[in-house]
């Protein structure tokens, strides 16, 4: 167990940040200091959850409705639900043991290859300023429903300082900001749950709905090839369901807190998403002209459609004013993602050094600066219709969603294969992957299989030859990245018997288990539970 000892490492996002710091004096600290751990358990709960609810449930599910019919959303989102389940069981398991910021980043490089890190750090970087661009695009049209007095153009403008202040305050405010932001969030959908009862059975509002249109426009809005259309969509509303991988790294108590969320993550599944599917599904018609569709000029959230219909239109406002929250909370931990990604890239020499800076409160804030920048594509949406460049937009980091879960999965198989070569028992590790080899394998497959699967529409006749080039541009730039790292730096595939499977694990790094919760358990207590962990 000595090697288990002398793992235990500063976290800076370079797994070999002690021994540089011990060799090399000369280097500045500016690029060896570790990022603080300062995250409460409190903390990782509810970025949990506002990895799960974000801006994207209030708008994105709006174009996925108008896809897919209502039936068509409840199965995609249920599928890519059952994914994530298990992504979430793979990452848990290798986030408690080893927490550090470059998270499966960091795994690729020592359980497969380093090019397959550099290759994945870079996909998973674009992923989270295509989100960060994303969310520019949203909030700027969601604002625009009360105003439009200053151009969508300026809307940008003030958010991008916005966050670029907001991000530059440190790790602690980003928890608490994000605690209170969550929190909101999953009060607000709460109580559109109970307000959509009520519309539906006619309780409030000039009529009562039902299913009828279930029945008129129908359940479906293009039977097989909706419902395929929309597994891409769901693929990126759900991303940031990972993020606590990243978070573990600034933790201070990963091995309680990461374990307690990854459980949590299928009930917060079904209830916040597949729970809105269903909502929207049975208020709003999909063939209503009020959803974000690529012709449309402006965008209203199914929330506010559904409110609006029934009379509650201080309601809708409401739901605006929410949508605005959910965005800088999304807009927030996308730069803080973006940000510690490019981070760990820069400290292992995948990335140009200089963006692998922290101030002296422990903040990356020339990773920060990089990614916002790079963010202000953004601004194309000014000159063309909000809703094509939305969908383009969501197709791009959909894609890269899957490239990332699948590739988490494969990480994860190659740990457990390293744990049996050098002898070490499953049994040890503070959380266990659930079903596994059975989930992980399931899900590896199902990954690659929407990673070809999502685009197949553009081959339909006639042939889109834009909607191929969206759909797989990503598949041979990920390539190119892998291979062209490969042969440069003359990278070898990492052996079972020499995984590194001890840098970075924390002393008294046995089985955890959560509290003991008190001998009453009252139906409020288990619903906190599921909902804040």
């Amino acid at each position: 167990m000595g090697a288990q000892k002398e793992a235990e490492v500063a976290i800076g996002g370079n797994r070999d940040s002690d021994s540089i710091e011990a060799s090399d004096a000369s280097m500045p600290e500016a690029y060896t200091a570790p990022l603080h751990r300062k995250l409460k358990s409190r903390h990782i709960q509810m970025i949990a959850i506002g990895g799960i609810i974000g801006p994207g449930l209030f708008v994105g599910s709006s174009n996925a409705l108008h896809i897919a019919g209502p039936a068509g959303i409840l199965i995609s989102f249920c599928l890519v639900g059952i994914i994530v389940f298990f992504v979430m069981q793979s990452l848990g398991e290798l986030a408690t043991v080893i927490p550090v910021t470059g998270s499966f980043t960091d795994y690729a490089a020592r359980f497969v290859d380093e090019s397959l890190s550099f290759a994945l750090g870079w996909a998973y970087w674009y992923l989270w300023v295509t989100v960060l661009a994303n969310e520019y695009n949203a909030i700027s049209l969601v604002v625009m429903y009360w105003t439009d007095v200053v151009p969508q153009w300026g809307w940008i403008l003030i958010f991008w300082a916005f966050f670029m202040g907001l991000s530059l305050a440190g790790i602690l405010v980003y928890g608490e900001i994000e605690f209170w932001l969550s929190l909101i969030k999953v009060i607000s959908i709460t109580i559109f749950f109970i307000v959509a009862i009520f519309i539906s059975s006619g309780v409030i509002g000039p009529q009562k709905i039902g299913f009828k249109y279930w029945d008129d426009p129908g359940a479906f809005a293009d039977s097989i090839n909706g419902v395929a259309n929309t597994f891409v969509i769901a693929g990126t509303l759900y991303a940031g369901t990972e993020m606590v991988g990243i978070t573990a790294g600034e933790a201070d108590n990963p091995a309680k807190a990461v374990p307690r969320a990854i459980r949590q993550v299928f009930w917060r599944i079904l209830i916040f998403y597949v729970g809105t599917m269903f909502f929207i599904g049975i208020l709003i018609p999909h063939d209503d002209d009020r959803l974000l569709s690529a012709e449309s000029k402006t965008a209203q959230s199914p929330f506010t459609i559904a409110l609006s219909d029934a009379g509650l239109g201080a309601g809708a406002s409401l739901i605006n004013a929410v949508i605005v929250i959910a965005v800088i909370s999304a807009g927030n931990s996308s730069m803080y993602v973006s940000s510690r990604t490019v981070l760990y890239m820069a400290r292992n020499g995948k990335a140009p050094k200089l963006l692998g800076r922290v101030n002296k409160a422990g903040v990356p804030w020339v990773a920060l600066l990089f990614s916002n920048l790079c963010a202000c594509i953004a601004f194309l949406s000014v000159s063309k219709a909000a809703g094509a460049v939305y969908e383009a937009l969501i197709t791009l980091s959909g894609v890269a969603t899957f490239i990332v879960w699948g590739t988490i999965e494969l990480v994860h198989i190659r740990f457990r294969n390293g744990l049996q070569a050098q002898g070490q028992s499953v049994e040890d590790l503070p959380f266990k992957a659930l079903w596994y080899p059975y989930g992980t394998y399931a899900a590896l497959a199902a990954n690659v299989f929407l990673i070809f699967f999502q685009g197949y529409t553009a081959f339909l006749n006639p042939f889109s030859a834009t909607s191929f080039v969206i759909s797989y541009i990503l598949l041979p730039v990920f390539v190119i990245l892998l291979v062209g790292y490969k042969l440069w730096n003359k990278t070898k595939w990492v052996k079972l018997a020499e995984m590194d499977i001890w840098t970075g694990r924390r002393e008294g790094f046995g089985p955890v288990h959560d509290e003991p919760l008190p001998k009453k358990k009252g139906v409020f207590r288990k619903v906190k539970r599921i909902a804040v962990g």
